[in-house]
């Protein structure tokens, strides 16, 4: 706004009220006098401006769009901890109980995990959250080697992701959910205040709501994580022990008083694609095959993330083929077939697409 008065406009300004009569040229006193003056001023409407801009939510730079967004009780999302599948075997001499395991850390790579709890005992199946904060606790599959020696402890491995972890939610992100708090009021149990509470739990990335989904007083959550994809049974069944843990309606959880709320998680529909490629000179399809898998897989997660908002989600045969085309390499693709079928595929509204195989005739 105030980008226009500069240094030298404000001089000319001072200057302009000093009588001709008085030498202003560069180098004068009265010119020595109001040029320091002037660089002060030109600072000040430099401020003015960072002013403005922090005061409105649609510029404020991180730290002021916090203050502004607590006045409606909102907050950034902060990092959570990833929890993930461990799995252990131990010599038949020294059989490992729960009581071994739980509380002890184990590396891998750069990051640790420590035991929670037993997820299945006898097949050594147990819950390890990482101790930093954040989706890399996510991405980090494979051997664990334990911090402590573990007497009779043969493997540590970790298989899969229950709860993945996310990052502190981003900037724009936060801000946009800021101006959405104007357009829509969650309150006492209804359909908003539903969504804003399920997708605040730590690991959830979507969810859809059922209301009166089984006579008056029910609610039917389905939900994805926060990868978007289906959700495992120990992220179901912290958000159920998060919203409504009695399912008796007596308010124990999250949920109102008199609302019985069921937790499920979304469907998944293996999408298996046949097509035939042509390839351009030099390129063939194992040299391609990875782009290829990425590029559906990529088209797939966006309609896993566009879910919560569709009624049904459709795999369209021509986005396949536009992302196929996009690849270097790839001259053209004809006879592309989903599940078999040359024609779009519908998924069922509580159902997400998940990338099968693609085969190249």
């Amino acid at each position: 706004m105030y980008e226009d008065i500069t240094y030298e406009v404000i001089l000319d300004r001072m200057l302009n009220r000093v009588p001709d009569t008085i030498d202003k040229r560069e180098g004068s006193v009265i010119y020595d006098a109001l040029a320091p003056a002037a660089v002060e001023l030109q600072q000040l409407y430099i401020e003015f401006d960072e002013i403005l801009n922090e005061s409105f939510a649609d510029t404020a730079s991180r730290s002021y769009l916090e203050r502004r967004a607590l006045e409606r009780g909102i907050s950034p999302n902060p990092a959570t901890n990833a929890v993930l599948n461990a799995v252990f075997t131990w010599s038949e001499d020294t059989p490992l109980t729960a009581d071994d395991l739980v509380g002890q850390r184990f590396s891998i790579d750069e990051l640790n995990y420590v035991v929670t709890e037993a997820i299945d005992e006898s097949l050594g199946s147990y819950a390890a959250q990482c101790e930093t904060a954040g989706a890399e606790g996510n991405r980090h599959l494979g051997t664990l080697i334990p911090i402590d020696y573990i007497d009779g402890l043969e493997t540590a491995s970790l298989t899969s992701v229950l709860i993945p972890g996310e990052d502190e939610e981003d900037t724009e992100v936060f801000r946009a959910r800021y101006f959405n708090s104007f357009d829509s009021q969650a309150y006492g149990g209804n359909r908003d205040d539903y969504l804003e509470k399920t997708n605040a739990i730590s690991g959830v990335g979507a969810t859809k709501v059922e209301p009166v989904w089984n006579g008056g007083g029910t609610v039917r959550l389905t939900i994805l994580d926060s990868n978007y994809d289906t959700a495992s049974s120990t992220l179901v069944s912290t958000v159920q022990e998060t919203i409504d843990p009695t399912l008796d309606g007596s308010g124990f959880g999250i949920a109102p008083i008199g609302h019985i709320v069921t937790v499920r998680s979304a469907e998944s529909v293996t999408i298996n694609i046949a097509t035939s490629i042509t390839f351009k000179e030099g390129y063939d399809w194992e040299t391609l095959r990875a782009a290829i898998t990425t590029a559906v897989d990529d088209y797939l997660l966006e309609l896993r993330q566009e879910w919560a908002d569709l009624t049904n989600v459709i795999v369209r045969i021509s986005h396949i083929e536009s992302r196929i085309m996009a690849i270097d390499g790839v001259e053209d693709i004809t006879g592309t077939t989903i599940n078999g079928e040359e024609a779009n595929l519908t998924v069922d509204e509580f159902a997400v697409p998940v990338l099968g195989a693609i085969t190249n005739a």
